[in-house]
C-alpha cells in the first residue's frame, strides 16, 4: 500500500513494538504473581483478574481524558507520554518487590494506555476519509503480527528468569519512545485544536450512543455476551495451561505465537470470502458456533496436542466481530452510523472490565474443585447466551423483513 503520509508507516511500527513488548509478559506472568504473592497457581489466576480490572477500568475512566488532551495539545506529545508511561510499567513489573508494585506498574499502563486512541486520531489525521477502513485494517494487522512475535519472544526470554520480559518489554518501550520522539511529525496543526473540556473528557459519556442504536439492541447484546466470553484468552490462557496441562512459560509462549497466526489467517484470509459467500448473518453463526463448541472442548482438553489442534480448528471464531461489525452497520441508518462505533467501543470497554474479573475467578474456582476447564465452561455459556440472540432476535427477525418485502 502506498501511503499518503510518512506518520503512518511510523505509526504502525509504534503498535507493532507496542504490542511485541504487551505479548512478551504473558508466558511469565502467572510464576510471578505466584512467587510475590505467595500463593497457589488457582489464587495468583484471582489476583491477575484483579490486576486486568485495575487496568481496564482506569483504561476506561483516562481514555477520553486521553483522547481531549491529544486534540488539545497534538497528537505527538500524548503519544510520547504513552509510550514512557508503558516502559515506567514494565521496569515497575522487572524489579517489583512485592505484589502491590505490580498492581501500581498496572495501574500506570491504564492511565497512559490510551495509544490506541492517539494512533487512530494520528492515521484519522493524514489519510483521506475514503482510505482510512484500510489504513486502520492495518493497525489490527501490526497488533496480531506484535502478538504473535511477543510470546514467542517471552517463551524463549523467560529461560533466562521471569524478570527477563519484563526487562525487555521496557525496553521496547523506551525505543518506541525515542522513535516517536525523533521521526513522528505533528499531524494537529495549532489551527485545527480545541480547548480541553472536561464535559467531553467524561466516561460515562461512552455509554450515550448505544441509545442510539435503536434496532439493533439485540445483536449489540449478542456482541456483549460474545466479548464476554472471549475474554477467557487474554485473561486465563497462561493459567490454565500451567494448571490443566503442566506448561512452562515456553511453551505458553509458542501456543499463543499459534493462537495469534491461526486467527490472523482467518482474519486475512478467509473473513472476506466467509461473509461474500454466505453473508454477514450466517457467517455469524458459523463464528459462533465453532467458538462455542471450542470453549467447550478446551474445557475438558488435557493433552498438548489436542489444543494445537483446537487452535488451528477455532481460528473461524475470527469471523464473528467484523461479521456483527458488518451486520450492525447494515441495520443502522447513516445518521446514527458514528453513534454505533461509539457502542461497539462502550461494549468493549465493559467487557474489558468485566470479562477478566469473572473469568479469573471461575478458572480459580473449578480448579480447586478439579476442573481447570471452568473460564472456558462460561464462556460457553455466554457464547450460547450470544448464539440464541443472534437466531431469534436477529435472523428471525430479517427473515420475516425478506418475506414481507417479498409480499
Amino acid at each position: 500500500m502506498r501511503f499518503h503520509h510518512r506518520a503512518v508507516p511510523i505509526v504502525l511500527l509504534v503498535l507493532l513494538i507496542d504490542s511485541i513488548g504487551f505479548g512478551i509478559v504473558l508466558p511469565v506472568l502467572p510464576e510471578l504473581i505466584v512467587r510475590l504473592a505467595r500463593v497457589t497457581l488457582p489464587d495468583a489466576t484471582r489476583i491477575a483478574g484483579y490486576m486486568l480490572v485495575a487496568y481496564a477500568a482506569t483504561q476506561f475512566v483516562a481514555g477520553p481524558i486521553v483522547g481531549n488532551l491529544g486534540d488539545r495539545f497534538g497528537r505527538r506529545p500524548v503519544l510520547l507520554a504513552c509510550m514512557a508511561g508503558f516502559g515506567c510499567d514494565y521496569a515497575l513489573m522487572a524489579a517489583a518487590p512485592s505484589i502491590g508494585w505490580l498492581f501500581l506498574g498496572r495501574t500506570l499502563a491504564g492511565l497512559t494506555g490510551a495509544s490506541y486512541t492517539s494512533a487512530n486520531a494520528v492515521l484519522a489525521d493524514v489519510t483521506p476519509p475514503e482510505k482510512r477502513g484500510a489504513v486502520f485494517g492495518l493497525m489490527g494487522a501490526a497488533f496480531g503480527t506484535g502478538f504473535i512475535l511477543g510470546p514467542a519472544a517471552g517463551g524463549l526470554l523467560a529461560t533466562m528468569g521471569t524478570r527477563a520480559p519484563f526487562i525487555a518489554a521496557a525496553a521496547l518501550a523506551a525505543v518506541n519512545a525515542v522513535w516517536i520522539l525523533v521521526a513522528l511529525p505533528e499531524t494537529l496543526p495549532p489551527e485545527r485544536r480545541r480547548p480541553f473540556d472536561w464535559r467531553q473528557a467524561n466516561a460515562l459519556g461512552a455509554f450515550r450512543p448505544l441509545l442510539h442504536a435503536g434496532g439493533a439492541a439485540p445483536l449489540l447484546a449478542a456482541a456483549l455476551l460474545w466479548q464476554l466470553g472471549h475474554m477467557v484468552y487474554p485473561s486465563t490462557w497462561a493459567f490454565w495451561a500451567g494448571l490443566a496441562l503442566h506448561w512452562d512459560a515456553p511453551a505458553v509462549g509458542w501456543s499463543l505465537a499459534a493462537s495469534g497466526l491461526a486467527m490472523a489467517f482467518a482474519q486475512v484470509v478467509v473473513t472476506g470470502r466467509a461473509i461474500a459467500r454466505f453473508g454477514e448473518e450466517r457467517t455469524v453463526v458459523i463464528g459462533m458456533v465453532v467458538g462455542g463448541l471450542s470453549f467447550l472442548a478446551y474445557g475438558f482438553v488435557r493433552q498438548g496436542w489436542a489444543v494445537y489442534v483446537l487452535i488451528f480448528a477455532s481460528a473461524l471464531q475470527g469471523l464473528v466481530y467484523p461479521s456483527i461489525n458488518a451486520l450492525l452497520s447494515r441495520m443502522t441508518d447513516a445518521s446514527h452510523q458514528g453513534a454505533l462505533q461509539g457502542g461497539m467501543a462502550s461494549i468493549a470497554s465493559i467487557a474489558a472490565i468485566a470479562g477478566p474479573l469473572a473469568m479469573t475467578q471461575a478458572l480459580a474456582f473449578g480448579a480447586e474443585r478439579g476442573q481447570p476447564g471452568g473460564a472456558f465452561l462460561l464462556a460457553f455459556a455466554l457464547v450460547c447466551g450470544g448464539l440464541l440472540l443472534v437466531w431469534f432476535g436477529v435472523l428471525r427477525r430479517l427473515r420475516l423483513a425478506s418475506t414481507a418485502s417479498r409480499a
